[in-house]
């Protein structure tokens, strides 16, 4: 359980009447590294910037700006923006999860406070986004709940800083890495057969460890060593 979740990460909120859905936090090395946070609504993903990121600590308040929303296909987005264009650099999938409003999301972010609850790999807990009055730049503070927080609520620092999706650093991201290579080079010094496997029917981690006897990266890694490297069945 991550520092500061409550068991089970369930709360005894009020439910929300609508909006809800996946959230993801880009972690972008643009001109400057910093985290974007996009929470599913309405067909598109509601996106703000954190420059240091989402704190875990109530007593902290970290500044969001509001950015143009983003397509929902953004979600699963993860790679290298090349020089030239917009966000240019290394964009890895620090977090995702699902998101739940504790209050109407709709009402909220017209009047400029939005609650929700965020159950993703890393981020377990409530926050809320509060509009800073007269802000000519759209800036909220993202504030992280104090009563939902049972003990020692850790800091950023202390969650993985690998991508949820492939286990790369956004540094390693930028520098090309391959995340399967080191995977594949070890199932293939253990001598695993090369054969067809149709992925959807093996236990991709319990498959691995048995052949390779190697630390597991996480599942997509896994899926994309079997299929590149090893081929799939018919």
């Amino acid at each position: 359980m991550l520092p500061g979740a409550a068991e089970g990460g369930e709360l005894q909120s009020r439910q929300a009447t609508r909006g809800g859905g996946v959230f993801v936090v880009h972690q972008h090395a643009a001109t400057r590294l910093h985290y974007d946070l996009r929470l599913e609504l309405n067909g598109v993903l509601l996106s703000w910037a954190v420059p240091k990121g989402p704190a875990l600590d109530p007593q902290e308040k970290r500044l969001a700006v509001h950015v143009e929303d983003h397509p929902l296909e953004y979600a699963e987005f993860e790679g290298v923006i090349p020089e030239g264009n917009y966000g240019a650099g290394a964009m890895i999938l620090w977090d995702r999860g699902s998101w739940r409003p504790l209050e109407d999301p709709v009402e909220g972010l017209e009047k400029g406070k939005l609650l929700f609850e965020l159950r993703g790999h890393k981020l377990r807990g409530v926050w809320t986004l509060v509009r800073i009055a007269k802000s000519e730049k759209d800036e909220w503070l993202m504030i992280r709940e104090r009563r939902y927080v049972d003990g020692s609520p850790g800091a950023l620092e202390d969650l993985a800083p690998q991508s949820v999706l492939s286990g790369l650093t956004v540094e390693e991201l930028a520098e090309g890495r391959d995340p399967a290579a080191d995977l594949r080079s070890a199932v293939e010094a253990a001598g695993a057969p090369r054969k067809a496997v149709r992925v959807d029917q093996v236990d991709l981690v319990a498959f691995v460890q048995a052949a390779s006897r190697v630390p597991v990266p996480p599942l997509p890694a896994v899926r994309r060593t079997l299929d590149v490297g090893f081929g799939e069945g018919p």
